[in-house]
């Protein structure tokens, strides 16, 4: 039997050893690595080359879309498997557009995973029952009314994840260590971005990610 190969991403080690754990009992299914977040995830597929990602959305560094967007770069065959709390329209709709296979809520059940991971690993779409509706429902409405362009969807995705760690709060330097570019290709991208939303200040740019849902307050 060829079994699905599986990397599985979330920053909270103990939901990863819970998935983990979990996923062994399935003779179809293997573990093959985990990651704490998106940069650890972008270099373990390069390095083990899974059939499916589960991926966490809020993550420390890169987060999940940052990650999602560079991996189907890296290894367009390879099936993403969101698996997060947030059932936000926004999200959902970015993570489509994005080329996941799969949307799933962190309040599922053990079984509605397993589903999933086979469903779209027979080249399935998959969405989690609860959102299933919703996401319908727009796809209706789209084709009824004018579609208002994002200006997110203005930024490349290197300016995509500046403006997330931007957001986050770290410096230029740190940001720079992290996405292993100069601070002076951060300033610059900086600067793309504040043009391209008519964005000009950090605070100002703290406020639209949280508003497109790039970063999460928790309360």
């Amino acid at each position: 039997m060829s079994k699905n190969k599986i990397l599985v991403v979330d920053d909270h080690a103990l939901v990863r050893e819970g998935i983990i754990a979990l996923l062994k009992i399935y003779d179809d299914i293997e573990v093959i690595g985990e990651a704490s977040d998106g940069l650890e995830a972008i270099e373990k597929v390069k390095k083990i080359n899974p059939d499916i990602i589960l991926m966490d959305i809020s993550m420390p560094r890169l987060g999940g879309f940052e990650a999602v967007t560079e991996i189907k770069k890296i290894a367009p065959h390879a099936k993403i498997l969101i698996l997060t709390q947030y059932d936000d329209k926004e999200y959902i709709s970015r993570f489509l557009k994005a080329g996941v296979s799969g949307y799933l809520l962190k309040k599922a059940v053990g079984s509605d995973l397993i589903t999933a991971i086979r469903a779209i690993s027979r080249g399935e779409l998959y969405l989690h029952p609860s959102i299933t509706s919703e996401v319908v429902a727009g796809y209706l409405r789209s084709g009824k009314q004018v579609i208002v362009k994002d200006p997110y969807e203005k930024l490349t995705d290197r300016e995509k994840q500046v403006l997330k760690l931007i957001a986050e709060g770290h410096t230029h330097k740190e940001i720079a260590e992290i996405l292993n570019i100069s601070v002076k290709t951060v300033i610059a991208h900086q600067t793309n971005i504040s043009e391209k939303l008519d964005v000009h200040t950090k605070s100002d740019l703290m406020k639209f990610a949280i508003q497109k849902g790039i970063i999460k307050i928790d309360t």
